[in-house]
């Protein structure tokens, strides 16, 4: 595999029908079809600093022209991820919640919110309502 001077890795686009349970390190641009709060509470007794800012999850449907599926987004994503508007998220990860498949961006990646694309979004291709069980293959 080549490698950039910088040691930087050009980012390669994926598509949503191409993510898979416990995976890592994927950039795509995707269309945010619904945002909804999930949670929101602040942190009794906290009065200033960073321990006093609200904890805020949304989850929000997200696709391109293969597919759908939930992001959780966390306090400042949440103000990102609007409904309409188009984001690259980089460096995003599957999370596994009640056996279905959610993407989040932790502290190693990063949401842009970027010009609107003219893809219509695959909404009958919900990654999300996959429900997947844990198999474990015992090596003989």
């Amino acid at each position: 595999m080549a490698t950039a001077a910088a040691g930087k890795r050009k980012p390669v686009f994926v598509k949503v029908d191409q993510l898979k349970p416990g995976t890592a390190g994927h950039t795509l641009v995707a269309k945010v079809l619904s945002s909804k709060t999930v949670l929101q509470k602040g942190r009794p007794g906290a009065v200033a600093g960073p321990a006093a800012r609200p904890t805020r999850i949304a989850e929000c449907l997200i696709g391109d022209e293969t597919g759908c599926i939930l992001f959780t987004a966390r306090n400042e994503q949440v103000d990102l991820m609007k409904p309409d508007s188009t984001v690259i998220i980089r460096n995003a990860k599957i999370d596994m919640f009640k056996g279905s498949m959610r993407l989040a961006v932790d502290k190693w990646g990063r949401i842009e919110v970027t010009e609107p694309t003219s893809f219509d979004v695959k909404e009958d291709n919900n990654l999300s309502l996959v429900e997947y069980e844990l198999v474990n293959v015992s090596e003989e």
